[in-house]
């Protein structure tokens, strides 16, 4: 009869969390590390094109040294937050790594910029190759970054409804960061990549 009367308790509780959203809570929670995980991976994918990306445009135009200066420091940058999980849980640091990622961005777009001058380097198929691997990581970006949004409303939603925000409270579940305006400004428009037929060499 002991046995019962705690398997009678164990199942009220139960439902008593899945009534007050606790499984929702739960749910939402795992959607959003999932979604910033993609982020983080997408971010990682485009800053391992970069060291590769800046050897090639220095082969034609090593005196654009200014251009390669920025692009090199703001990947420094970026390694220097830790782009970990646990992002998601501090505003702070979460800003500072998407400001990071927005200089990144700006670096990029100028780097490609610069190449339109020279008609050799335009031509490289090196050169080409990493253009279209970086406007298909640019891509994912976006659509993972739209997915982190998504699920962060969602969770925050429920964080902030009544009654699980009472579990919320509860069981430790905090609002998580997302982009801002000023974010998607500066990260909305990818580096511009132009495969247009390259221009005749000057003679």
């Amino acid at each position: 009869m002991n046995n019962w009367l705690k398997l009678l308790v164990l199942s009220m509780l139960t439902l008593s969390l899945s009534g007050c959203g606790y499984n929702t809570l739960q749910r939402n929670d795992e959607q959003v590390k999932s979604s910033w995980a993609e982020v983080l991976n997408q971010y990682q994918r485009r800053a391992d094109l970069v060291p590769n990306l800046v050897n090639v445009v220095k082969g034609y135009a090593s005196h654009e040294k200014e251009v390669l200066t920025q692009v090199t420091e703001a990947r420094a940058k970026i390694g220097q937050v830790q782009a970990t999980p646990e992002l998601i849980n501090d505003p702070a640091a979460f800003q500072k790594y998407i400001a990071a990622q927005g200089r990144m961005t700006a670096a990029l777009s100028r780097l490609i910029a610069v190449s339109e001058n020279y008609p050799n380097l335009k031509a490289d198929g090196a050169f080409r190759d990493l253009q279209a691997q970086l406007e298909g990581t640019e891509n994912r970006i976006a659509v993972a970054r739209k997915r982190y949004i998504d699920a962060v409303q969602a969770y925050n939603v429920t964080v902030r409804s009544f009654p699980s925000n009472l579990t919320a409270k509860l069981f430790g579940f905090q609002t998580k960061p997302t982009f801002t305006v000023e974010n998607e400004k500066a990260l909305a428009a990818p580096p511009k990549v132009d495969f247009g037929t390259p221009a005749p060499a000057a003679p």
